[in-house]
């Protein structure tokens, strides 16, 4: 096996990990997350808050590996297997196909930091990926996350953080 079909199958494996790993962390903070197990969808996760009157409001999430910057692409493959011919045309996540990217960046075999970039700031930055360190203020950013939907309260905080 040729070296570049090695990097392609160790980025696939380190994809299906980290989506994992994200649920993971997403499950222990809001219990109610799940992988969606389904190859044409525009997102990876799903997390359901339950409201006070029973309703429930659903988060979709695209989760990206995210080493220098994150992707808001989607729709075609890498590795080894870029000729494959699904249909789908990349495309670059807006609020029709998730919430947010999540972009995970490794920081140890045991340590990882999540970077919430709501679909509403992609659609303003109109861009296809973004360097982590323009977003430091995401990383971690719980609120920016349960609240990722909230199109004002988004590009308000991003203004305010100097991401607009």
């Amino acid at each position: 096996m040729s070296s570049d079909e090695l990097r392609g199958r160790q980025a696939s494996v380190d994809g299906f990990a980290h989506e994992y790993i994200t649920v993971g962390i997403l499950m222990k903070k809001y219990q109610n997350v799940s992988l969606v197990d389904l190859p044409l969808s525009p997102y990876d996760v799903i997390v359901v808050f339950k409201a006070e009157d029973g309703s429930e409001d659903i988060i979709r999430g695209q989760i990206k590996t995210a080493k220098a910057s994150i992707s808001f692409t989607g729709g075609t493959r890498g590795g080894v297997d870029r000729a494959y011919i699904s249909g789908v045309k990349e495309y670059i996540q807006t609020t029709k196909t998730s919430d947010v990217v999540i972009g995970l960046t490794p920081l140890s075999n045991n340590s990882f930091d999540l970077y919430f970039v709501p679909t509403v700031l992609i659609e303003k930055l109109s861009q296809k990926s973004i360097s982590i360190n323009r977003i430091q203020a995401l990383k971690n950013n719980y609120e920016i996350f349960e609240r990722c939907k909230d199109r004002d309260f988004v590009l308000n905080k991003c203004k305010e953080y100097g991401i607009l």
